[in-house]
């Protein structure tokens, strides 16, 4: 019985493996807040779109903002990527770590993006805990976007532009 354990728990560790993946590279481009570019060791570009956040549009209010705070955090330098899927547009979704710290938790520290919850399931629980905290510490002491009164999240955004396009 315990034997059938322990092959079990194994086959649970090793599906589990199999479903996510490293990335390591410099960052050499910044598109948005929430966007960037890896070069890897074979000099392979790879489009990341950062897990867990939303970041101003660049033409929204604290776009430019919200990319220059991402240029400065990583621009240049070697990140890692943890991944598990690609996103509608094809675009990497993972969590950029730069010296084991979390860029993409950064960035809403810093008031640059928004957690973006409609996708907090794709994330580990300890992270959509502590991306939903992080959010809150932020909009309290009114860092970044959270210093405009009633900033308009990127999604609605978007959907405004959508619609205002139709017409």
């Amino acid at each position: 019985m315990r034997s059938q354990k322990l092959f079990a728990y194994t086959l649970l560790l090793i599906s589990f493996g199999l479903n996510a993946a490293t990335l390591q590279g410099r960052v050499v481009g910044v598109a948005d807040g929430d966007t960037i570019t890896v070069l890897d060791a074979t000099n392979t570009k790879h489009k990341i779109r950062l897990q867990g956040i939303d970041a101003p549009e660049k033409a929204q209010a604290f776009g430019q903002r919200s990319k220059q705070s991402l240029s400065d955090l990583v621009f240049n330098k070697q990140v890692t990527v943890d991944f598990h899927q690609k996103d509608q547009y094809g675009r990497t979704l993972g969590k950029v770590l730069l010296d084991d710290n979390d860029m993409c938790l950064e960035q809403i520290k810093l008031g640059m993006a928004w957690h973006y919850k409609q996708y907090a399931s794709d994330q580990p629980k300890e992270d959509r805990a502590l991306y939903a905290q992080t959010e809150l510490d932020a909009k309290a002491k009114k860092l970044g976007l959270w210093s405009d009164p009633s900033p308009t999240p990127p999604w609605q955004f978007r959907r405004q532009q959508k619609q205002s396009t139709r017409f």
